[in-house]
């Protein structure tokens, strides 16, 4: 370590500084070394020579304010002695009689200036005071780390071996090596390391380990070259487990509290246990808690209504006598341990039968302690004053106990672990509601129509998100005409559940009242500006919807749309276009009209609907708008080919959006392939503004409906083309037109040239008019209203037997 060392002609003597002088019996001053001439300032070419009386060099008094440090050393005193220049010279003076000498019986004097001396007094008493204290290790080592000098706590702490050497192999914490390998470092290097955490072993099989911080300087010899280390050892265990407990309980917090999910927070929580406290680890839930369910607020026992959530075993797998996941605990009888637990105690047992007592020793409480458990802990989980389930950990191989420092810190992972339990149990809970509630609100998954066939589809986002406020509807209106409508609502959960239900009954209602596509968002635009206004966050409310309607007769769609993906239309030759439907504001944002399209539609092509969770895919998360289309196209062609069922070809498309972050969202998907009223089935006419007219009419239809073999509808629909054309013609103006169609139902359409609205009253037997409508209705089974910019629509619905239905293209 140290090369060999080279002589050295004055080298540093610890009796550097020390003076001497012979007096003899009389006084006189016989001799004095050096030293003292030049301490007092005799030297030079004319130093004071011997023969003088010692007396002369002792003033008369000591300086006034200048106490003898530390009352002196032992053995001597301190004395003012003379400076040649008139001052005085603080000395430590001890005086050592001679037997026989040149100074007969005379006294050899030693002095020591009082600076010299409290400099060793001082760095001697450090030593002591660091050599004597119990509250840390000091030792000083040789080059060799042999031990030269220890305190007595050294010795206590059973760290010397039968020779006197030191055991100072203590392992480093988180690096390798041990304090011998810094001990080294510092000799080699002679630089100093102050405070290095490290782990000391227990003394015997059942010790727990502790912690040291170690510091270590290097020792310097008297040439000033090191040949030793100087160590100091202090206990700091309790400080760096309770910095070790806050890590844990942090790492705690970040690792269990983060699912919705229950079972997947008892398995982080048992991986969390295993190894942080024990050998083993068990969680178990109360029967019904994964869904949903509320917990008891009192366990008297358990009576198999608690179910093992999750195991783990640091050494292997889990034993095979022990209760699996999913099994129900067997029953232990009540107690006051459960009330203990119920209250957030943690449950500590050092022995193996502590916790067999604590079970009451039952028939299959073995199956809840594992063999070779010498410690256990347990506690509950209690979040709310509901108990969800229990946790035990046990020690096996670890051979220290359980003490008041680990159950402390089971108690916090516990709480972190109950509230991130109960918050799953909620959410699963209202989950469920809110699926429940969508069930209710769904419309059936397929229907038929005269104007459509029609297949909808809900795929709810994976993940914790919550179920959204995706919806979907196929309505019947007047005229054979089928509304379709998809919309999306913002947000996840209840309140997003909520809004859909309201504005799906608010469509309901403006569909019945037949108004356009455009003018159906307006009005429903200006609920949800309401419903905003209402709510608590304003901002939080809104959706977006595509609102068409298709008319098999004249086989045109018409669409308006409010922030809602376009809508796509599949050909009978399979082709995909996407209708180019301006987007408009989303609902609730107001001050935009919404546009219309118009297109005519082939029989047999399907017109998708969809939310955007459809397009949320890898392809959209790319950010290309036509690679995004693209994908669409390719999945639509795919799904909806030509003769394929449209159940089929949904569940494809909801299949599609299923796979990677295609499923970030609630995915809704509406197709619907039309049909087209023949021609045959339709006869239409138009009449001048003529009250002759009427009878004209009253012809054509009954001669109609003889050739659609309808001969048993001719009187009732004789008398609803009187009554209704009659009315126009009189209060209208203009020309009438009338049509008929014939389908499941016959339908009598009046189209004038006026706005006004017809109103249906009872006539009582004094009114000479007003009872046209009331007939109307008597013997028609739905009759209603439309309206467009250039008049209205007055129709009416008749059944017809099925024998005499015509045959849907």
């Amino acid at each position: 370590m140290n090369g060999p060392r080279q002589a050295d002609p004055s080298p540093p003597t610890p009796l550097d500084g020390t003076v001497a002088a012979v007096v003899d019996r009389h006084g006189i001053l016989v001799s004095w070394t050096s030293g003292a001439a030049r301490l007092l300032g005799h030297h030079g070419p004319d130093p004071a020579p011997p023969g003088r009386p010692a007396r002369d060099l002792v003033a008369v008094r000591r300086p006034l304010g200048r106490p003898e440090p530390c009352g002196g050393a032992p053995g001597g005193r301190v004395l003012a002695l003379r400076h040649r220049d008139g001052g005085t010279v603080d000395v430590w003076v001890r005086l050592m009689p001679l037997a026989s000498g040149p100074a007969g019986d005379g006294v050899l004097v030693l002095g020591l200036p009082v600076d010299t001396l409290a400099d060793w007094r001082d760095s001697l008493a450090i030593g002591l005071a660091a050599l004597r204290q119990e509250e840390f290790q000091i030792t000083l080592h040789d080059s060799d780390l042999r031990v030269r000098r220890s305190s007595p706590e050294v010795a206590r702490a059973g760290r010397l071996s039968a020779g006197g050497d030191l055991l100072c192999e203590m392992p480093r914490l988180g690096v390798e090596g041990s304090a011998g390998d810094v001990l080294r470092d510092v000799m080699a290097t002679g630089v100093s390391v102050v405070d290095e955490s490290g782990l000391l072993r227990g003394a015997r099989p059942d010790a727990r380990d502790r912690v040291y911080a170690l510091t270590a300087v290097p020792v310097h010899d008297l040439w000033g070259r090191i040949d030793g280390a100087f160590s100091s050892l202090i206990d700091v265990t309790e400080r760096f487990r309770s910095a070790d407990r806050l890590d844990l309980v942090y790492r705690a917090s970040r690792g269990i509290s983060r699912s919705l999910v229950a079972e997947r927070i008892a398995e982080d929580l048992v991986d969390f246990l295993v190894p942080a406290l024990g050998d083993l680890a068990a969680v178990e839930f109360f029967d019904g808690l994964g869904s949903g369910a509320e917990p008891p607020r009192r366990v008297e026992g358990l009576r198999g209504d608690f179910r093992r959530a999750a195991v783990k075993n640091m050494h292997g797998p889990w034993p095979d006598d022990q209760v699996a996941v999913g099994e129900l605990l067997p029953e232990v009888p009540d107690g006051p341990g459960f009330r203990n637990l119920e209250r957030g105690d943690v449950l500590v047992g050092n022995g193996p039968g502590d916790y067999l007592e604590f079970l009451g020793n039952g028939p299959g409480v073995r199956r809840m302690t594992p063999a070779g458990a010498h410690a256990s802990m347990g506690a509950a989980l209690v979040a709310r004053g509901h108990v969800l389930g229990y946790a035990q950990v046990f020690r096996t191989r670890r051979p220290y106990a359980f003490d008041g420092q680990d159950a402390k810190l089971m108690k916090e992972i516990m709480n972190l672990a109950a509230l991130a339990i109960d918050n799953a149990r909620r959410y699963t809970h209202q989950r469920r509601t809110v699926a429940a509630l969508r069930s209710s609100l769904r419309p059936p998954v397929s229907g038929s129509t005269a104007a459509v066939d029609t297949a909808g589809f809900f795929q709810a986002a994976a993940g914790d998100t919550g179920v959204g406020g995706d919806w979907f509807d196929a309505l019947p209106l007047s005229s054979l005409r089928t509304a379709l409508v998809v919309g999306d609502v913002i947000g996840h959960g209840l309140p997003a559940t909520a809004t859909m239900a309201r504005l799906r009954t608010a469509i309901h209602t403006l569909a019945d009242l037949d108004l356009g596509p455009d003018e159906l968002l307006t009005r429903l635009d200006d609920l949800v500006q309401r419903m905003a206004a209402e709510a608590e966050h304003p901002d939080a409310v809104g959706a977006t919807c595509l609102y068409a309607v298709y008319d098999p007769v004249t086989r045109l769609c018409r669409f308006a749309s409010a922030g809602h993906p376009p809508p796509a239309v599949v050909a009978p030759d399979g082709s995909v276009t996407l209708i180019d439907v301006p987007p408009g504001p989303f609902l609730g944002v107001g001050g935009m009209p919404f546009e219309m399209v118009e297109i005519e539609l082939a029989p047999g092509s399907v017109i998708a609907l969809y939310s955007d969770g459809l397009l949320t895919g890898e392809v959209a998360g790319a950010g290309s708008g036509g690679a995004v289309e693209a994908d669409l196209i390719d999945r639509l062609r795919d799904a909806c080919r030509p003769g394929r069922p449209l159940e089929a070809a949904g569940m494809d498309l909801a299949a599609s959006a299923a796979h990677g972050r295609r499923h970030a969202d609630d995915t809704t998907v509406l197709l619907a392939r039309t049909r087209a009223i023949a021609s045959a089935d339709v006869a239409e006419w138009q009449f001048p503004n003529d009250l002759e007219a009427v009878a004209r009419a009253r012809r054509l239809v009954s001669a109609q409906l003889v050739r659609w073999g309808l001969d048993d509808l001719v009187f009732t629909t004789e008398l609803v083309v009187s009554e209704l054309v009659t009315n126009a013609m009189r209060y209208a103006g203009g020309s009438v037109g009338l049509r008929l169609i014939r389908d499941q139902v016959l339908v009598c359409e009046v189209t004038d040239t006026s706005n006004s609205h017809p109103r249906l009253r009872r006539a009582v037997s004094t009114d000479e008019g007003g009872r046209g409508l009331f007939l109307v209705a008597q013997v028609t089974s739905r009759w209603g209203s439309r309206y467009s910019d250039s008049g209205k629509t007055i129709w009416t619905e008749q059944p017809i037997s099925r024998r005499q239905e015509p045959v849907r293209l």
